[in-house]
């Protein structure tokens, strides 16, 4: 039996955190410090001298030797940069270990390499990370050794927002200045700011690091390029939920040991829909800790699968044919006092406050439909979106029957005047409790789903990062907060001018909710007649970000300038069309180099099997009518082949990075499903002593 970890102890030993800062710091210091992090403002270099120091000391006393600012640029993981804290030995020869305030506030990385859409060219190399304060530090165990992680946002030298992180911190306090001004309406006096919580359920996949290894596609793709379906997937649904298999078991033991250790609150963990897919999700965090938070979970679970021969897959589609991954980011609001203004309470009917902010954030989702789809969008979600495991890639709210029909009676009649009760559950055993059931049911097809006292946005991908959905969750809200704060300040009867506006905006934005099957062709239909949009592709929505609606939206309130919108919508179609290049690269390799020799080789086994059996005057039926069905794949595939070159070397030459990613999405994954198909096919035929890599069934069950 192996140790078992004391969390009470290991929870946040690894984290520079408030506590932390309290017990080591001065107190007009650490009172400093407060004031940042909760008003915002500019630290004092003394203070920063201060901090730094002790945050180093903390550090080496733990081991650590260096230290990094820790950013999120726009390639959707993160980036660090070690330093060491030596210095020039004094005239003795000592060695003295220093951090000022200057190395903690701001960082020089090279700019020039990140992906940056245009901002910066290749010669203008200079970039800026600087100390995001109301993340805390904390030192992250590699076999570098202990550093000490700096969350950090990072800028070009020209000031445009490189990263994710700017924008999302800018996004906070656009929605906490306009959720603000609601709150004053209502006559909270003491709150002084409002946050959005956040908690990402993180799916995965896990497989052996051995069967890993003999796999191209997933080396160069993270997601296998070729496979035909093992005998047995989830049909049988007896994975989900099942009982977790001891090497996963240890995997995830190992995984909530670190991530305590960091402050992550690892909460829940289980069995996904697929073989080899898992599940974890933590408590809930301020969005931009939320945000850290997740990188660090992906990386930890990566790290962690290493140290035990195996390897985790976070593309969204690994497999085909069986459940892909998916990220449920669930958002809420809630007022420095701890007042959730999601929180419908037992008459939400009667809530005006809540029927406010409810009739905002549909309006908020209806009119921003596409920028919220883009949010979600990466290449692996293009698998899974609208392909009956995921939601649909139209943009919808869910809200269960109760709030459903508290809308209805607002939109009808102006007034609610009842509330659906979710009543007693009996379960007709004497010996069960009966007990009181939710209100109402919940909705898995719904890509943005009320659910109790929060919406979870169900339409992230696995492996992205979470930032994007939240910037613009907090934008599109902070709008509509605005447009309606805008309104009720000036109105002189404040219950009929908030009764109305309620009426209004539910009215006006009734047709964005829906709370049926969202995987039926129906839905597909009566969404087209609602006019929702149905955006099916990553590329497809990448110019959500440059309509004149999105650029208006986001510099009213200083998330992004125009300019900084249109460079990631470039870095959209480059990120795409950088993808495709590589799978088809390694499709063309995979086939031409292992698929087809191995192919071959067995039709010269059953060729002299063939002619063995006929010199022995024996008919070959069965050996000649194999062959001639190898011989029928192999020949589909070299034709497949040859036009996957032809068309890659054509996406090649095309210099606009929109036309190349369209093209790469119009013609070249066409011709990869082309030569799939037959592959996959031989598969089913070839000796399996003789097929160049590991099959569906040993990467989904052995692990």
């Amino acid at each position: 039996m192996s140790e078992v970890a004391n969390v009470e102890k290991i929870f946040g030993e690894n984290v520079f955190s408030l506590g932390v800062m309290r017990e080591r710091l001065p107190k007009n210091v650490y009172k400093e410090v407060i004031r940042v992090i909760e008003h915002g403002g500019e630290i004092s270099m003394a203070t920063a001298n201060v901090v730094a120091k002790e945050m180093k000391d903390w550090a080496t006393e733990k081991g650590a030797t260096h230290f990094t600012h820790w950013f999120q640029p726009l390639t959707g993981i993160t980036a660090e940069k070690h330093d060491s804290f030596v210095t020039n030995p004094d005239e003795m020869g000592k060695m003295i270990m220093e951090f000022s305030g200057k190395e903690l506030i701001k960082g020089e990385p090279d700019a020039s390499s990140f992906p940056s859409g245009g901002l910066r060219a290749t010669f203008e190399a200079r970039g800026y990370t600087t100390w995001d304060i109301t993340s805390p530090a904390f030192l992250k165990e590699a076999s570098t050794g202990l550093i000490l992680c700096i969350p950090t946002a990072f800028c070009s030298y020209t000031g445009e927002a490189l990263d994710k992180k700017t924008p999302l911190l800018r996004s906070m306090e656009a929605l906490s200045e306009q959720a603000m001004r609601i709150v004053r309406l209502f006559g909270d006096t003491q709150a002084k700011k409002v946050m959005p919580s956040v908690g990402a359920e993180q799916e995965y996949f896990l497989v052996d690091a051995d069967n890993y290894k003999k796999r191209k596609d997933l080396i160069f793709a993270g997601r296998t390029l070729f496979g035909a379906p093992a005998p047995k997937g989830q049909e049988m649904g007896d994975h989900y939920f099942g009982v977790i298999r001891e090497r996963v078991g240890g995997f995830m033991k190992e995984l909530n040991e670190e991530l305590w250790k960091v402050g992550i609150t690892a909460k829940t963990q289980h069995n996904e829909v697929a073989p080899a897919q898992h599940e974890l999700a933590p408590i809930y965090d301020t969005a931009n800790i939320a945000v850290d938070h997740n990188q660090l979970v992906m990386e930890t679970m990566k790290r962690v699968a290493a140290n035990r021969d195996m390897r985790c897959l976070l593309h969204e589609k690994p497999y085909a044919g069986v459940n892909g991954s998916g990220k449920h980011n669930n958002w809420s609001i809630t007022t420095d006092t701890g007042v959730n203004l999601l929180d419908p309470g037992e008459t939400p009917n009667q809530n005006i406050q809540f029927l406010l902010v409810l009739a905002c954030v549909m309006k908020a989702v209806d009119e921003h439909a596409d920028l919220l789809r883009q949010s979600a969008s990466d290449v692996g979600n293009d698998h899974r979106l609208g392909a009956d495991e995921a939601p649909p890639a139209i943009i919808s709210m869910f809200l269960g029957e109760q709030l459903e029909d508290v809308v209805s009676q607002l939109v009808e009649t102006g007034e609610a005047r009842r509330v659906k009760k979710g009543g007693k559950l009996l379960t007709g055993v004497s010996t069960l409790p009966d007990f009181q059931k939710d209100a109402t049911d919940r909705n898995r097809t719904s890509p943005f789903a009320f659910t109790g006292n929060k919406f979870e946005f169900r339409m992230v991908g696995s492996s992205d990062s979470i930032a994007d959905a939240n910037t613009t969750l907090n934008a599109i809200v902070a709008e509509a907060f605005c447009e309606a704060a805008d309104r009720l300040e000036k109105a002189e009867d404040f219950d009929l001018a908030v009764h109305d506006l309620i009426k209004e905006y539910m009215a006006e934005h009734e047709r964005i909710i829906f709370n049926g099957n969202g995987y039926s062709e129906e839905w597909i239909k009566e969404a087209e007649e609602r006019g929702l949009p149905n955006i099916k592709t990553m590329i497809e929505a990448a110019s959500a970000l440059t309509t004149k609606n999105s650029v208006a939206l986001f510099e009213k309130f200083g998330i992004y300038t125009e300019i900084e919108l249109k460079s990631r919508e470039e870095v959209v179609y480059e990120t795409y069309a950088k993808t495709i290049n590589i799978e088809a690269l390694t499709m063309i390799d995979m086939a031409s180099k292992e698929i087809i020799p191995a192919g071959v080789k067995y039709a010269r086994i059953l060729a002299d099997t063939v002619n063995a059996s006929k010199t022995a005057g024996v008919e070959p039926v069965a050996e000649l009518e194999t062959l001639k069905e190898v011989s029928d794949k192999l020949a589909k595939m070299k034709k497949a082949l040859k036009e996957l070159i032809t068309e890659e070397q054509k996406a090649d030459q095309i210099k606009d990075t929109r036309e190349q990613a369209f093209y790469y999405k119009d013609h070249v994954i066409d011709v990869m499903k082309e030569l799939r198909t037959p592959a996959d096919e031989l598969e089913m035929l070839v000796d399996k002593e003789m097929w160049p890599f590991p099959t569906y069934g040993e990467l989904m069950f052995e692990v």
